[in-house]
């Protein structure tokens, strides 16, 4: 489903805009609409952070521009508490903006992206505070780029743990 929105988002919205999407998530910030936080690049290879308002009209999908930062003048990315599992963070502009993202994993999918882009493009000095670094950073070995690797180790360890244990006899 957010392979299509992501489609559609760049289809409606972003190429007639010059724009390439490189993330979007979904964020709570309105009951009756849907709303995306997105991270483009322009040609002129700006980085800019957009939240977008998702609506039908009729059968049609309808994407409009609510707010649009560039990333020069985000200050601070604050995930809240690192240690626990929440989606809230805040976005430090001249103003801050308190978000909900619709997952904790989307919250952290926004962050690398935007640290991501940082360095490509303007390698400042970009506060990310109250989040764990290991998933942040792309040169962790548990980075999203590694996909399952995580998972994998794990099952690995597992597997090798209840092999370990049925070779071993019993005590009696």
């Amino acid at each position: 489903m957010s392979s299509l929105v992501k489609e559609d988002l760049e289809k409606k919205l972003f190429k007639p805009l010059s724009q390439n999407l490189y993330e979007f998530i979904e964020i709570e910030f309105s009951v009756q609409d849907r709303y995306y936080l997105c991270v483009s690049v322009t040609k002129n290879e700006e980085v800019k952070i957009i939240m977008v308002k998702h609506y039908r009209v009729g059968l049609d999908e309808k994407y409009e521009v609510t707010k649009k930062w560039s990333l020069n003048d985000l200050q601070m990315i604050d995930g809240k508490e690192a240690d626990t599992d929440n989606p809230f963070f805040d976005l430090h502009f001249k103003k801050v903006y308190s978000l909900e993202a619709y997952s904790c994993a989307s919250k952290y999918a926004f962050a690398r992206t935007v640290n991501k882009l940082n360095h490509a493009y303007l390698k400042k000095d970009l506060q990310i505070v109250n989040f764990d670094s290991t998933y942040i950073n792309d040169d962790s070995i548990w980075s999203s780029n590694n996909k399952d690797c995580l998972v994998l180790m794990r099952i690995c360890f597992y597997a090798f743990n209840l092999v370990c244990l049925s070779l071993c006899p019993l005590p009696l």
